[in-house]
């Protein structure tokens, strides 16, 4: 039985889970330090939260050079490397004197998170295929839905004892526990007579043919506006429960983490519907039903039906669509091109981050409100859905003329 055909383990799920943590860890966790932050360093608010755009760049460009690297030298000494870098940067931003100093160690941060989110997607796709892989994605996806939900609490509790200082020292420290895993818990995945050659003509020719492929790009951005629908309501909705509906921030907290449990939910009834349906049938009918849904929460957003209770009814529904695209559509795209996977893996992450980066601020340029945030998040999965109906569209016209020839010359 080869590799590829293996049912995923649960020791290998909680492994492969660790390395995706890392990302929401470093992004969320020193969130509740920003004030202190600012005014340790003597900044406003709005400069510390430029750290956070530091660490998504970090997240987007580690994994353009970490994935063809991985391609090339197998996957366990760049995703040790990039811990690394992790890990040491964390250390160094425990003395950073200015916020322009700790911003750029946000983006080695990133870089190094980087590596563990790149290399896991290659190694899923080293090991299963069909399938399987979206069954493994879903899996994965439970942890990033919890990740980003316990890392700020987790950050909270630890400045009753502890600086804003002392969270880059945990964060060190989960770096060294990740690292761990990656050295012991995974092996080697990608023999070296499937890797692919060095250099930089070689890099930037395996990018030159993902760049080529419409139905990965295709795939890739579908699987980017899904993701950035998620950042438009993390960066929108304290402004919209707490401005508009008047929650107190315990509140905000509470609800806040409950709409999560849509997400989280959704990507693991996904491994159950895939015994029935193919990933790209899910994908399709899942974007159908979020921008339905979208549509919905738009209505109840203007004309203010149902109040709080209406609106976030509505908004769960949308995020329980979106749910069954994240973990599909990156699987499809990542099965297209088994030969190259951790650069195929790079692009798509890359365009994850870089997306929902430019997307969420739409929120706030809109204005903060629900109806900003329903028009943001449903925009993006409509897009999604158009690209998706005209690739598949293209598809079917194009094998139909392949016939039509083929009958013809008969």
């Amino acid at each position: 039985m080869s590799s590829v055909d293996r049912k995923p383990s649960v020791g290998k799920i909680l492994a492969l889970g660790s390395m995706t943590a890392l990302g929401p860890f470093t992004i969320d966790m020193y969130l509740p330090a920003l004030p202190d932050i600012g005014a340790d360093l003597g900044v406003s608010s709005s400069t510390v939260q430029l750290t956070i755009t530091g660490t998504l760049i970090g997240l987007a460009l580690g994994q353009l050079l970490v994935g063809p690297l991985s391609d090339t030298l197998g996957r366990k000494k760049p995703l040790l490397a990039g811990i690394g870098v992790h890990i040491l940067a964390s250390l160094l931003a425990v003395f950073a004197p200015s916020i322009a100093v700790l911003g750029i160690l946000r983006v080695f941060q990133g870089m190094g998170a980087a590596a563990a989110a790149v290399v896991t997607m290659a190694i899923v796709r080293d090991l299963y295929s069909g399938n399987t892989v979206a069954v493994v994605m879903s899996r994965l996806m439970l942890v990033l839905g919890v990740a980003p939900i316990l890392a700020p609490s987790i950050g909270g509790a630890l400045l009753v004892a502890l600086d804003w200082r002392g969270i880059f020292v945990v964060l060190a420290l989960i770096g060294v526990g990740t690292a761990m895993i990656g050295a012991f818990g995974l092996s080697e995945t990608l023999p070296k007579e499937k890797r692919r050659p060095s250099g930089l003509k070689s890099v930037l020719r395996t990018y030159g043919s993902l760049l080529g492929d419409r139905t990965f790009m295709v795939l890739t951005l579908v699987s980017s506006v899904g993701m950035a629908s998620l950042f438009a309501y993390v960066s929108g909705a304290s402004f919209v429960y707490q401005d508009q509906y008047g929650l107190n921030q315990q509140e905000f907290a509470l609800l806040f983490s409950a709409g999560a449990i849509a997400l989280i939910g959704a990507s693991q009834v996904n491994v159950r519907l895939l015994d029935r349906w193919t990933p790209q049938q899910i994908t399709k009918w899942a974007l159908v039903a979020a921008v339905v849904s979208g549509a919905v929460v738009i209505a109840v957003a203007v004309l203010e039906l149902g109040g709080l209770a209406g609106f976030v009814i509505a908004l769960w529904v949308m995020a329980g669509a979106i749910g069954f695209v994240l973990p599909n559509a990156p699987a499809l795209a990542l099965a297209r091109h088994g030969e190259a996977a951790g650069t195929a893996a790079a692009m798509l992450g890359a365009f994850q981050f870089g997306v929902g980066a430019a997307i969420a601020p739409a929120v706030g340029l809109l204005g903060n409100t629900s109806t900003a945030l329903a028009v943001t998040m449903t925009a993006c999965v409509s897009l999604g859905l158009v690209a998706l109906l005209a690739t598949t569209r293209k598809s079917d016209t194009t094998r139909k003329s392949d016939t039509t020839r083929k009958s013809e010359s008969v």
